[in-house]
């Protein structure tokens, strides 16, 4: 009986072959295949959050300062990537890569906030008299006393 099992055990082919090592590669090799890109284009997506996000923080901090009848503030310190942005005496932090710029309209009664970030896939700006935040594909607010 012992010799039996032992014989059955000795002739037994134990691991794997060759072709099922090779299905397995390429499976492996169309799944990354799909998930790499995917990966991708989230971190993207995730610089352009956070370019809309602290645009919307500079936003209302000005529109807080607007609202305390001190009208917009004229020493916003944002051109560059500053952190934290100084909006009249009050300081927003932000995001490191993200750069700003405020440009102010005729009246000073609407202002546009320009945003740029290298890794992100796009451009962004916040014109308060048009509803808020767009996406740009201009790399430029309108001019500085237009009427926009």
């Amino acid at each position: 009986m012992l010799a039996r099992i032992r014989k059955a055990t000795e002739e037994k082919e134990e691991g794997f072959t060759l072709i099922e090592l090779l299905v397995v590669m390429i499976i492996i090799g169309i799944l990354a295949a799909i998930a790499i890109p995917v990966f991708l284009s989230q971190k993207s997506k995730g610089y352009d959050a956070s370019m809309k996000s602290d645009m919307r923080t500079i936003a209302n901090e000005l529109e807080s300062y607007n609202t305390d009848g001190n009208g917009y503030p004229t020493n916003v310190a944002i051109t560059g990537a500053v952190i934290p942005v100084t909006v009249g005496a009050t300081a927003v932090r932000t995001s490191a890569n993200n750069s700003f710029t405020v440009v102010y309209n005729t009246n000073a009664t609407g202002y546009c906030i320009l945003s740029v970030d290298a890794k992100a896939s796009h451009n962004w700006v916040y014109i308060s008299t048009q509803g808020g935040l767009q996406l740009s594909t201009v790399l430029a607010c309108p001019a500085a006393g237009s009427a926009f």
